[in-house]
């Protein structure tokens, strides 16, 4: 079942045209990937999914909700919840503390604690991080973090814009197993990642954007196996 949709989206900063009538969408318990270069549009195209930037035209929708024109607080209601580049975790701020900061929206608190300790049981060091803070951390303990931010807040579609960006080999290797494990438990996917091989390993489909339009679609297997994806992100 089709969960978004994104129809001939523009999104313009000012006269630079970012997304040029922008078009994919997300099915109900899958993983996919947004591949690209910098400035292809990846980051503009989650901010818009989130209600920062709004499109000029094109219909983008979260079943019935008009992301187009939906308030942010409404969206992250709604189930879809943005771990943004970067990682942005409040460094003062121990670990527990920026996981009950995911439950911001969430009346039920009861539901809460038990969302944080889900959290604690799908990523034990976070665990043992518990009373540490968040400016303390290590890149990817500090990932780790805003992914399960992003899980207390109970999201039916869970948006991560480069996970893995800053992060050693193997660290990456966890990050992705963990989005997998995410996945698993039933919370859809819409990874934007620049490490290409990473991500197809991962995911179910895949597209590829190139100054702000889709050029390229498929299963994540076929477009890994793909001459063009390979010259361009796979290195060969």
């Amino acid at each position: 079942m089709r969960m978004l949709s994104v129809e001939a989206a523009d999104v313009y900063y000012g006269r630079v045209h970012a997304l040029r009538e922008l078009s994919f969408e997300v099915r109900e318990g899958e993983i996919v990937c947004l591949l690209g270069n910098n400035g292809a549009g990846k980051s503009t195209t989650m901010n818009m999914l989130s209600g920062l930037v709004r499109p000029k035209s094109g219909v983008v929708r979260w079943g019935e909700l008009d992301l187009a024109t939906a308030k942010p607080w409404d969206i992250v209601s709604a189930g879809l919840i943005h771990v943004p580049e970067g990682r942005r975790i409040f460094s003062t701020m121990t670990v527990h503390e920026n996981l009950l900061l995911g439950g911001y929206t969430v009346r039920d608190q009861k539901l809460v604690v038990e969302r944080v300790e889900q959290v604690y049981a799908l990523m034990p060091r976070l665990a043992e991080r518990r009373r540490q803070q968040g400016g303390t951390l290590s890149g990817g303990e500090q990932q780790m973090v805003a992914i399960g931010r992003a899980i207390v807040g109970g999201p039916k579609l869970l948006l991560l814009d480069e996970p893995s960006m800053g992060l050693a080999p193997l660290v990456v290797k966890q990050v992705m197993e963990t989005i997998q494990a995410v996945n698993a438990q039933g919370t859809t996917v819409l990874l934007v990642e620049q490490n290409a091989r990473a991500a197809l390993k991962i995911a179910d489909r895949a597209y590829v954007i190139e100054t702000g339009q889709t050029t390229l679609s498929g299963p994540a297997a076929d477009l890994a196996a793909d001459a063009r994806v390979i010259d361009a992100y796979l290195g060969g």
